[in-house]
């Protein structure tokens, strides 16, 4: 099986030191220590897309938390000594593994021993894998096809902790399944009202990979696969060159990553002559608040605002 954590007991000493000190907790649940008391199965997932999966997933059977609020990258994120406590008091900790809680991995392979640690990466084969710079890509959310599985993979890893409540899982998993096909029937539809050469999708960084081969468009990302590299003034001319020569519209700005290199690679692409805007702004590796705290409300209004700006009718609302 896929290895996806690498042991380093100095990394869990650390942090078992500083819940000794007492620092303050990090991550969506900055007031709290431990998960708030409830029936069933106490399940810490790491980002808001995982965090909405349990929830969903597991319904009134378990009670769900999210380390990392709204907006926070996970490609830098670095657990707390609250973050810990958290983790501790779980029965099952939900991560998405293949490297995208690089800071963490090693928290998690020390907790192994003791908790439940469920990866939905392991649910990906390796034939459905990206793979850049010979590291796996992340970010699998972004393939409605391939999130089926995830869910289908943290469902039963549910019912197995918990089998007296596994008809209810399988129940809540058929509606979900249900509730995400729909989702990429949507987002095919609004695929086909961009003809092929304008499916161009820049983004902050390249997390949308998986999306672009799913659904027919050509991604770039300013940035590369991991936010915590900055990217590089020869990265943005020869991505400013493709723009200008193609005539590309829009650049995509993330909720999760800060906007300047987009800015930078505005400011390239005028000075060629060529004409580039913000599109709107994408979720990538964070859900956001009210309705788009859920998976397949956020990724509607991704669709939506692609196709807006790629279109010309400008950024969605």
């Amino acid at each position: 099986m896929r290895k996806l954590f690498r042991a380093a007991a100095a990394a869990l000493a650390a942090l078992a030191a500083l819940a000794g000190a007492g620092c303050s907790p990090g991550g969506a649940r900055a007031g709290e220590d431990t998960p708030a008391a409830g029936d069933g199965l106490r399940v810490v997932a790491t980002t808001t897309m995982l965090g909405d999966l349990a929830s969903v997933l597991g319904g009134e059977y378990i009670s769900a938390e999210t380390l990392m609020g709204e907006g926070v990258d996970p490609h830098t994120y670095q657990a707390s000594a609250g973050d810990l406590r958290r983790l501790r008091s779980a029965d099952m900790i939900l991560v998405n593994g293949l490297g995208l809680e690089g800071r963490m991995s090693d928290v998690f392979r020390g907790l192994e021993g003791e908790k439940t640690v469920v990866a939905a990466g392991d649910a990906i084969g390796e034939d459905s894998l990206r793979y850049i710079g010979g590291l796996p890509d992340p970010h699998i959310w972004f393939s409605v096809p391939l999130w089926k599985e995830a869910a289908e993979h943290v469902s039963s890893e549910l019912a197995s902790l918990d089998p007296e409540n596994a008809e209810g899982y399988a129940a809540l998993l058929e509606d979900y399944l249900s509730e995400i096909d729909e989702l990429d029937g949507y987002i095919r539809e609004r695929t086909a009202e961009l003809p092929p050469e304008r499916r161009v999708l820049v983004t902050a960084h390249d997390a949308f990979g998986y999306f672009g081969a799913e659904y027919g468009f050509e991604v770039r990302g300013i940035q590369g696969m991991n936010t915590s590299a900055e990217a590089g003034t020869a990265e943005i001319s020869a991505l400013a060159d493709m723009i200008a020569e193609r005539g590309v519209r829009a650049v995509f700005v993330e909720t999760s990553v800060p906007q300047k290199s987009a800015e930078a690679l505005i400011a390239a692409v005028r000075s060629r002559g060529g004409t580039l805007e913000i599109g709107g702004s994408l979720y990538s590796d964070s859900l956001g608040d009210g309705e788009d705290a859920a998976y397949s409300s956020a990724f509607r209004k991704n669709i939506d605002t692609i196709v807006s700006a790629l279109s010309g009718e400008g950024a969605a609302e």
